[in-house]
């Protein structure tokens, strides 16, 4: 049993410790906030950007620094050879990113987009710089018989469809959950899981077994966000679907994964956040700046390779910047 001396020796011996490091932190200067982290091939942008605010659905041509999508280091070596891929929202950000590399892995690619018609027009160019077919397909996800049409002249123009990147979304803030109207609840989910769940169920019928489909999530998803109430709620339901729907389709040898992006310099943000919050996007996590499209896509084209992943279904792989 320990004594009253026993115990005030422990306590000393505590302030004893305690004295020491006091002083060293006296002596020793203030720690300075870590740079934003830089990893990759090249250098990326850091907060804070120049303050923008962006009409919905967002231009990337508009956006200040551009989105760096081409991945210039990057070696092809034929992952997708021959493949026939077809990406929602694929005229900018993530989508444009991901047509790239796939093109330069050797696939043909159409792209799905709303309204973006020169952003769009910049990917196709991309795509057939790379020396493959590029299928530009204007229309809404949301609506069931633009699915249809966009599976269709995919299949038809391009030979087939081997690999569908569910990627379109639409995201906007609501500070106070009593001020997020039906209208604008309505619009996310259509958007985000009609639009999903038309594309995934007009492919399947057209996959061959080795296929696959890869949905964009978020770390929304994840950890939810109170300003993105909505949107939180789509991102988890495409997480869930993408898990529900890989044992669904186990049996016809096609693969579901999904992508959980964290912040991520595209036209979604811009055209989401009021021009100060955008200056400032990223710098919160732990690496101080937002990914670059290009880090990103190299994740689709894992999940998208049966070189690559052949073992790999439902799962959903974070992107998130060391959170």
């Amino acid at each position: 049993m320990l004594t009253r001396s026993d115990t005030s020796k422990a306590a000393q011996k505590q302030r004893r410790v305690q004295r020491k490091v006091d002083a060293r932190d006296r002596r020793s200067p203030k720690a300075k906030e870590p740079a934003a982290m830089q990893a990759g091939a090249r250098r990326y942008p850091e907060p804070p950007f120049p303050k923008q605010h962006h009409p919905k659905p967002g231009q990337e041509w508009a956006i200040e620094p551009a989105p760096l999508y081409d991945a210039p280091f990057w070696q092809g070596s034929k992952k997708l050879d021959g493949k026939v891929a077809l990406i929602t929202g694929g005229d900018s950000g993530i989508g444009r990113a991901v047509a790239v590399l796939f093109a330069r892995e050797g696939a043909d690619v159409a792209i799905a987009y709303l309204s973006e018609d020169r952003d769009a027009e910049t990917t196709k160019r991309a795509v057939e710089a790379e020396g493959r077919r590029c299928l530009a397909l204007r229309g809404d996800v949301a609506k069931r018989a633009f699915c249809r049409k966009a599976v269709e002249q995919t299949v038809k123009a391009l030979g087939g469809l081997d690999v569908l990147v569910n990627n379109a979304a639409f995201q906007i803030h609501s500070t106070d959950f009593a001020d997020l109207t039906e209208e604008h609840f309505d619009t996310t989910l259509k958007t985000n899981l009609y639009g999903y769940f038309h594309m995934a169920q007009e492919a399947v019928p057209r996959m061959k077994p080795g296929s696959a489909i890869i949905n964009t999530g978020s770390v929304t998803g994840i950890e939810g966000s109170k300003h993105l109430v909505d949107y939180s709620m789509t991102k988890g339901g495409i997480h869930a679907f993408t898990r529900a729907l890989s044992g669904n389709l186990i049996g016809k040898g096609i693969r579901v994964n999904a992508v959980a992006p964290g912040p991520v310099w595209t036209p979604l943000n811009p055209s989401e956040k009021e021009a100060e919050d955008v200056a400032q996007f990223g710098a919160k996590t732990p690496m101080k700046r937002p990914a670059q499209p290009e880090e990103i896509a190299p994740a689709y084209v894992f999940l998208a390779s049966p070189q690559c992943s052949s073992y790999i279904t439902g799962e959903i792989l974070p992107i998130v910047g060391g959170y």
